[in-house]
């Protein structure tokens, strides 16, 4: 039987090489392709997640089924060269979220048909999150009620998983043997999508708060006979005291999560997983890994980082060919916004001048949601035409991509509107590779 690459990854700390993983919560494709370029020159896997609202059987909000997403994936590895065995693919909080509104069974009757497409689409590492509630039910359940549906979804996946790769692709190498999944558990976060209030204070998980969830999860499995499932739960998710929100972020304080780290060896062979990374400092990061939180989330913080970039570039394609387009990106992606206010409007308070800097500037970056957009595809596909291979001036790069004005100066940088999107980026993501390494 293959092992999986995360098995073991509660002893990563006490070996050579790699002591964490960032992972990677993005569908777009400028994203993967760029975290595929800042990883392929280290030791690590890459560990691609896709929610349960962003890809699942019925589209999700970007129109994939989990076969869509992973076909993505590994057509863009095929284009960067990315090696296929080096690749993991996730699904996060994977649960009866998206049909909540349901009542609970048919809520659940549709996770587990969704989780069964993850596990028969190849995706090895599984989040189960079914803390909250369905239609007449609490908005948050028990710790019991949560584990018992676990243990259900963790059965489907296990009853759908494939022999072998469906090898789709042509060069997905149909037959290489997938390894069981490894599964997480836990939910100490806000819900997919973001906090949606403004941020302060956090309530770090408890000692007696993970060790009670590990403990009514194992006897959930095992009362459903999925024993030596539950030995595949490689981590559990709490909160260290890491979030951002609209305007701000709240850093990892070390001290403050001292008890914690400290309970997880009392949890052998399981690691902490920490959701909202985004926009951590590196110290804070680094810090993360070293007390046990070895699975890093981020998302929003690497699309921000896409949507910083587009809008310079836009900027600057202003500046070199002012009134060529009849519209530029970010009049585009505000008329798209304005046309979809499902994606933002009850996550963004304020006056209508507040809610329009929110829409393009917030740190939650709720315009990942439109980009699917074929109006916005097709802004950001004309964008990059137009400045074409053309090298930018360097005082253009300095006024509106200044993050990367000095690896430019030093000669590390094309100058290419291509190039400097995705050194954006792997900027961005620079600090995770750091962390875990």
């Amino acid at each position: 039987m293959t092992t999986h690459p995360l098995a073991d990854i509660a002893t990563w700390a006490e070996t050579p090489g790699p002591s964490g993983i960032p992972s990677v919560c993005s569908a777009h494709p400028i994203v993967l392709e760029a975290c595929m370029r800042a990883v392929l020159p280290t030791p690590l896997p890459l560990l691609i997640e896709a929610t349960c609202n962003q890809v699942n059987q019925d589209g999700g909000y970007t129109g994939m089924t989990p076969q869509d997403f992973r076909d993505r994936v590994f057509g863009i590895a095929n284009r960067t060269g990315f090696p296929h065995e080096r690749l993991i693919l996730g699904g996060d909080h994977l649960g009866p979220n998206p049909w909540k509104a349901l009542p609970p069974d048919a809520a659940m009757q549709k996770a587990e048909t969704m989780i069964a497409a993850y596990a028969r689409a190849g995706f090895t590492k599984l989040h189960l999150d079914c803390s909250m509630g369905c239609a007449g039910e609490p908005v948050a359940l028990g710790d019991h009620q949560t584990a018992a549906r676990a243990a259900r979804l963790a059965a489907a996946a296990e009853a759908a998983l494939p022999s072998a790769l469906p090898g789709v692709l042509p060069s997905a190498q149909p037959g290489a043997p997938v390894p069981p999944p490894v599964y997480i558990i836990g939910t100490e976060v806000p819900v997919p999508g973001g906090a949606m209030e403004a941020l302060d204070t956090l309530e770090i998980t408890s000692p007696a708060a993970a060790r009670t969830t590990v403990d009514i999860h194992r006897a959930a499995f095992a009362q459903a006979g999925l024993t030596a499932v539950f030995n595949r739960v490689i981590g559990l998710v709490v909160q260290p005291g890491v979030e951002f929100g609209n305007h701000n972020v709240i850093d990892y304080t070390p001290t403050a999560a001292r008890a914690l780290s400290a309970a997880r060896a009392k949890l052998p062979g399981m690691v902490f997983e920490a959701h909202s990374t985004d926009y951590q400092t590196p110290a804070a990061l680094t810090a993360l890994v070293r007390d046990g939180f070895a699975i890093l989330k981020v998302g929003p913080g690497l699309t921000f980082a896409l949507r910083e970039a587009l809008y310079g570039l836009d900027l600057i394609a202003e500046e070199l060919h002012p009134g060529v387009r009849p519209i530029s990106l970010r009049a585009t992606l505000e008329q798209v916004l304005l046309d979809h206010p499902a994606h933002w409007q009850s996550y963004y308070e304020g006056t209508p001048e507040e809610q329009r800097l929110l829409r393009h500037f917030s740190l939650s970056d709720r315009i990942r949601y439109v980009w699917p957009d074929p109006r916005a595809d097709a802004a950001v596909t004309a964008l990059l035409e137009m400045l074409g291979a053309d090298a930018i001036p360097e005082p253009l790069i300095s006024q509106y991509l200044g993050q990367l004005s000095a690896r430019v100066r030093a000669g590390h940088l094309a100058t290419d509107a291509n190039t400097l999107l995705l050194a954006s980026i792997e900027t961005a993501l620079a600090p995770y590779i750091a962390a875990t390494q």
